[in-house]
């Protein structure tokens, strides 16, 4: 009974010492790092410099968080507070992402401000580079389903994202969105304080 009764115990105890070894060894390099943010290894962090993650901001295992700067401009990636990402999270930042507070995301998910070009057909696509598309806004509250891919859009606060979507548009706040590429299915009418579906 004792040793069941310990397991938690022992288990929060492990949990901090993790976050602790975590902070001692990366938070140097980071425009600023929540004092209980942490990753699972294995991760891959490019850009430090340029990041700033929140409290309570965690990661599953596979995490890459990308910021480098494009034509010479200063990048900036920004994560919120008590954020939870999946396995395998990528985000890709070549001038401006701002995720907010409280936002969860399943596994697999994508997020990026840039595609890669394509565009002279006189190269491979390979040698043409990424583009900027448009700065990434997610509110605060969301959630981001299954092998979504969210690019150079704002997302509202309190969305839903469904699994495997495409979101190359604008989705306004408290919205449920899905498909490819996405397309709103759901919306709270806060006049009548309710969901609605759309057609």
């Amino acid at each position: 009974m004792r040793k069941t009764m310990m397991l938690p115990f022992i288990k929060s105890l492990l949990n901090k010492l993790r976050i602790t070894l975590f902070h001692v060894v990366h938070k140097h390099g980071f425009a600023y790092l929540g004092a209980t943010a942490s990753f699972m290894r294995p991760f891959r962090i490019e850009g430090k410099s340029h990041i700033r993650i929140g409290e309570k901001s965690f990661f599953q295992r596979g995490a890459w968080l990308f910021c480098a700067p494009l034509d010479g401009e200063n990048p900036e990636l920004e994560i919120g507070d008590r954020c939870v990402f999946g396995y395998n999270n990528h985000i890709s930042c070549i001038r401006h992402v701002v995720i907010g507070d409280d936002i969860l995301t399943a596994n697999n998910v994508y997020i990026s401000d840039n595609i890669h070009g394509y565009e002279n057909i006189d190269q491979p696509v390979l040698a043409q580079g990424v583009i900027f598309k448009k700065a990434v806004h997610i509110g605060s509250g969301s959630w981001i389903g299954e092998n979504a891919a969210i690019i150079g859009v704002n997302i509202g606060k309190n969305c839903v994202i469904g699994a495997n979507a495409v979101v190359t548009r604008d989705i306004p706040d408290y919205s449920v969105a899905a498909g490819v590429p996405a397309r709103i299915i759901r919306q709270y009418d806060t006049v009548a304080k309710r969901w609605v579906e759309c057609k």
